[in-house]
């Protein structure tokens, strides 16, 4: 077999799914079938547009939180904490072994922490002059 490597900028979905198609037939080899199950809940204010919420997927038996905004005007109010309690409450009840995230030094390390997060890795300088966290949270079937 003869291969040569190509830049493209930027690439279209069609060529990532190309890359991403052997490396999901290679997860599924090593670690089992999962396919991921999106979960949101929605902060909506009194016109019904949605102005935050949490957004994230079940994989792999972990919940990944990639989104959660909570409006500024609703900072401070518990907010955050219902959505964080909602979350590990679908986490528990789908038999998750925990719940990972990522966020930054200017964003909200301190409230995943006081969440019982723990940090389980950090990148220095990402943003220049900033860092990005990565935190998980483990649950235990006894909770």
């Amino acid at each position: 077999m003869t291969l040569r490597i190509e830049r493209t900028d930027p690439p279209t979905d069609e060529e990532r799914q190309a890359i991403v198609a052997p490396l999901r037939a290679y997860n599924v080899a090593q670690a089992g079938g999962s396919a991921p199950e999106l979960v949101a809940w929605l902060v909506r204010d009194e016109h019904d547009a949605i102005v935050g919420g949490l957004y994230g997927r079940v994989f792999f038996r972990w919940l990944y939180i990639e989104l959660l905004v909570v409006p500024e005007q609703a900072r401070g109010q518990g907010t955050g904490s219902k959505l964080m309690q909602m979350a590990e409450q679908l986490a528990r009840e789908k038999n998750c072994v925990g719940i990972w995230l990522d966020t930054f030094d200017f964003q909200a390390p301190d409230f995943y922490r006081r969440h019982g997060f723990t940090e389980c890795g950090q990148i220095h300088d990402y943003p220049p002059g900033h860092q990005r966290f990565f935190f998980q949270k483990r649950l235990d079937s006894e909770s």
